[in-house]
């Protein structure tokens, strides 16, 4: 890592862990600040609970990855 570079994750516990945040102060690595449970801070959740929303308000739900693949493709 550079030594301009910060550690950023999105509040998970295994980064919240103890053990973990120990290591990142002990090594001085700089970390960014999120609100806790901030997924519109990341663009590609929007995308994906719309996509989920979409096939699951489907009069028939995909029964195979190839049909569910087909819906993704078309929504």
């Amino acid at each position: 890592m550079g030594s301009d570079a910060i550690f950023m994750d999105d509040n998970a516990r295994p980064y919240r862990a103890g053990l973990v945040r120990s290591y990142l102060e002990s090594e001085t690595i700089p970390q960014m600040a999120w609100p806790a449970r901030s997924p519109d801070l990341d663009p590609k959740e929007n995308v994906w609970n719309r996509l989920g929303r979409r096939i699951a308000g489907r009069s028939v739900p995909p029964g195979t990855l190839h049909v569910l693949q087909q819906a993704l493709l078309q929504e």
